[in-house]
């Protein structure tokens, strides 16, 4: 059996793994309160996911999985490194405004709660897992995990994300995360994120 091979982004895939994000990410309650109208949802959180990719590919590390059905990609995992300084995306503002237009006040709020409850400590943070929906179920996000948790490991680098839902949370502790005290953050409307940790 062969296993499917983890790579390093391109540049030019950004915009593709905004995409992917946003297609992986479209049923989740979070999407729904950033972008309710589901016309506009993908091509809003998929720039959305598209302007944070690009942070994280010069300050932090993707990695993508090529999908084996077509051209595109199965499976990307977007981290970012807080064990170092690095400023803030590049206009970051303007470009949030340009893209969210009218949901605007929903995705300052979204990253006022982030900013909020992010840890102090160093570490790596996972801000996206996500796996194309016809290629789910087949271990690609385990795979991305596993490739960065060893290297983490090996330094004696701990990990923060998170979670969406109940069922991501158990695919996490499956992993080695544990629910953060405060657990549970709210967005305006009431739904969830839940705050994970995975010590070394």
């Amino acid at each position: 059996m062969s296993f499917p091979e983890i790579r390093p982004a391109r540049e030019d895939e950004i915009p593709a793994i905004g995409h992917l994000i946003s297609l992986s990410f479209f049923d989740l309650d979070a999407d729904a309160y950033l972008v309710p109208p589901l016309d506009d949802r993908l091509p809003v959180l998929a720039d959305f996911f598209a302007l944070l990719t690009e942070h994280a590919y010069r300050y932090g590390r993707v990695d993508v999985i090529d999908n084996p059905a077509s051209d595109g990609l199965a499976a990307t995992a977007v981290w970012f490194d807080y064990t170092r300084e690095s400023p803030d995306p590049e206009n970051y503002e303007e470009r949030l405004r340009a893209l969210a237009g009218e949901y605007l006040d929903r995705f300052l709020a979204l990253d006022v709660l982030f900013e909020k409850h992010h840890p102090h400590d160093e570490h790596w943070h996972l801000a996206f897992l996500a796996v194309h929906p016809d290629q789910q179920n087949h271990g690609l996000g385990s795979m991305l995990m596993k490739r960065t948790h060893d290297e983490l490991d090996a330094g004696g680098v701990p990990a923060y994300l998170e979670a969406t839902n109940a069922n991501n949370v158990r695919l996490y502790k499956r992993v080695g995360y544990a629910e953060m005290d405060p657990f549970e953050m709210l967005l305006p409307d009431g739904t969830p994120f839940f705050r994970m940790w995975r010590a070394v």
